[in-house]
Formats: structure tokens, sequence, C-alpha cells
């Protein structure tokens, strides 16, 4: 089924910004990106999902070996104990002992949630852990090799690992894995936000959707 997801503004990245625009999606491919009343116009017969804020590209996270690897996601569960921030450093390292391979296995899944909450649909990698191998590819996102854009170093900074992918990308070209292009991959995120400069000082914690190979995999309620 044909489905046209539009918002106030779609930031394609590479290309023009879109007023009233919107994101036509058949399968798993982008079909069309354009001013809504064209797209809608062009497939009549769609599904129109509108969205507050803007659609960008899914982000990349690139801090994803660590977080899956090196941090702990409590369970909601856990909480009074733990907290529900992930866990690293001397406290994961406190932790890692008790970890059995369904408790662990559940971390990584957890952590691959809070991912997708954060609007990010691309994973830097390689992932050596079967656990987390295994947890990408059910989530469907795509794991991608280790690169450095410009000016951005890919290690984990001072300030630890970070869930929102602008923490190091620190801008949307620099944070997005690839534009939004027509025939693409269906890989993108809702952001409720009023425009770019917004999204930088919010962060990715504004994603209220994310959308990964056209399939709707995160909505904030």
């Amino acid at each position: 089924m044909l489905t046209v997801h539009a918002a106030p503004l779609v930031l394609p990245v590479g290309a023009a910004v879109v007023e009233q625009g919107a994101v036509a999606v058949e399968g798993d491919r982008i079909v069309a990106i354009g001013p809504y009343d064209e797209v809608v116009a062009a497939h009549p017969a769609a599904r129109v999902r509108q969205w507050p804020g803007v659609i960008t590209p899914g982000l990349r996270q690139r801090h994803a070996a660590w977080l899956l690897t090196r941090c702990y996601h409590p369970d909601p569960r856990e909480a009074d104990g733990l907290g529900t921030d992930p866990l690293s450093g001397e406290a994961f390292a406190r932790l890692a002992g008790e970890l059995d391979a369904t408790r662990w296995a559940g971390s990584v899944r957890r952590g691959l949630q809070q991912m997708l909450r954060y609007g990010t649909t691309h994973l830097t990698g390689p992932f050596h852990d079967p656990a987390v191998r295994t947890a990408v590819s059910r989530a469907g996102l795509v794991e991608v090799p280790a690169a450095v854009a410009p000016g951005v170093a890919d290690g984990v900074t001072g300030g630890g690992p970070d869930l929102d992918p602008f923490a190091v990308g620190r801008d949307l070209p620099g944070s997005v894995h690839a534009p939004l292009v027509t025939g693409a991959r269906a890989d993108f995120a809702v952001f409720d936000v009023p425009d770019e400069a917004a999204l930088i000082a919010a962060g990715a914690a504004s994603c209220v959707v994310t959308v990964l190979a056209g399939r709707l995999v995160h909505r904030r309620r």
C-alpha cells in the first residue's frame, strides 16, 4: 500500500527544503518527494499520515557498538535500583559479571528501541557479539561501516556515549546516513520542531516518528 507522509517541512539534505512537503512510500522505497499537493495529486489513492514538524533522513548512530556492547540498558522494572539511563564505565563493569545471556539480550533490544526513539535508522559497526548482530538484523536497522565525516570524530568523547546522533554529528548533514531521494530505501524520521535550527538545538529527543524500510517502527504517544 502506498503511504504519503506529510509535514510542514521536509529536509531532504543535499536538496532544497520543501515547505508543506510530503514523502510517498510504497513498500520499502521512496517513490516521490515534493510539495504535499503535488504528491497527493499524483497518488490519490494513498493513505495520508500528517505529522508535526520536520521530516528528515534517518540518523546514523556512530556510537552504536559502544552503546550496545559496553553499556547496559536497564529494564523498566530495574529503574528503582539502576535508574533509566544507560550504564557505562565503572557502573557497567560492576554489573557485567551478573549478566546472563537472557539479561544481556534484553539490554541489547532495549538499546535498539532507544535508538529508534531518537530517529536512528543506521548503525556504525562492526558488531562482533552474536546477540548484537542478531538483534540488529531482527530490528531491521542497517549496519554500516565506520567512516569519519569531515571534522567529526567517531570515537566516544569525554562526555561518554550518547543516544543522540547529533552529539557527534553536530548538524543535520553530519548526522544522517544519506539524503532522502526518490528510489532510496524509505528510512526517515519526523521531529516535532519548526525548522532545522530548532532541531539541532532540541536534539534527536524531539523525534516523534521513525520509519524504517517503509515501516512505522516508532511513534511517540
